[in-house]
């Protein structure tokens, strides 16, 4: 094999190894940034049940439009 082209196959596996590790960088950025809004997704939705839970009126998904 020529040095010329181990010295380029050198650099495709250098390239590579490189742009690997950014995208499990942004992969892992994404999954915390998911997780986050998972949270937050479930800090809403008990927020809704409790003030769903402490309003005595009606459900409001069971109320008539006003038009009726």
């Amino acid at each position: 094999m020529s040095e010329e082209r181990l010295i380029e196959l050198e650099t495709r596996v250098a390239f590579q190894e490189k742009t690997i590790k950014e995208l499990s960088d942004v992969l892992y950025a994404q999954q915390q940034e998911m997780n986050g809004l998972k949270d937050i997704c479930v800090q809403l939705r008990s927020q809704i049940t409790a003030f769903s839970e402490a309003e005595n009126g009606p459900d409001p998904r069971e109320e008539r439009p006003p038009h009726y």
